[in-house]
């Protein structure tokens, strides 16, 4: 049965953070409010975490993945990022946007898609900022939508629908629907997998 925590948006508690980091670190699975949808969320080193959330979404490793991150300069970490790729990183970051690029050796493989390649997220969100900062690492994140349907924006639908799959529900309030931008920036020029809550005409 999840545990659930009301966590104000603006001003996270404390000690509400630190409980949700400590169920992260244990290997659990979490959902958590962002800048644009819910996240349904691990430790990106929990291989039983990573598990549960592609058997929860019926997802196999063909499907990108994102790390979600505290600032740019975790990035160059999990990524390999040049300039004309860190320009626009910089220019659009914390915001709604997911960036993919060439992973680094520092991503675990069972994160990685077949094309070696990462999803980064750096939201402007005080939620997911405090989250970080009390793991101490990036958190393994997808959007919370269940396999065929759109994604999930009220946390006590979420806590009715998942509470049996997932360790914690962090209520934030009720959210868009509309999930991140996704932007590939392997590709030359960079390709927009998905239209969604940022701005993508420069790359259109």
């Amino acid at each position: 049965m999840a545990q659930y925590f009301e966590i104000h948006p603006g001003t996270p508690q404390p000690r509400l953070i630190a409980q949700a980091a400590r169920i992260l670190e244990g290997g659990g699975v979490i959902v958590y409010p962002t800048d644009t949808t819910y996240g349904l969320g691990c430790d990106l080193l929990s291989k039983q975490g990573v598990e549960r959330i592609r058997a929860l979404k019926k997802i196999d490793d063909k499907h990108q993945l994102s790390l979600i991150c505290p600032d740019l300069s975790d990035l160059s970490t999990y990524a390999k990022v040049d300039n004309p790729a860190f320009r626009i990183l910089k220019h659009h970051l914390p915001g709604p946007y997911t960036f993919i690029l060439e992973a680094t050796r520092e991503v675990p493989k069972l994160l990685q898609s077949r094309r070696k390649t990462i999803g980064l997220r750096v939201p402007d969100h005080s939620v997911c900022q405090a989250l970080l900062r009390a793991l101490g690492r990036p958190i393994l994140s997808t959007t919370v939508a269940l396999p065929g349907e759109e994604a999930l924006t009220d946390p006590l639908e979420i806590r009715n629908r998942l509470e049996k799959q997932v360790d914690l529900v962090i209520d934030g309030g009720i959210l868009s629907g509309t999930p991140s931008s996704v932007v590939d920036l392997t590709c030359s020029p960079p390709e927009v997998v998905r239209s969604g809550a940022g701005d993508i005409s420069e790359f259109i």
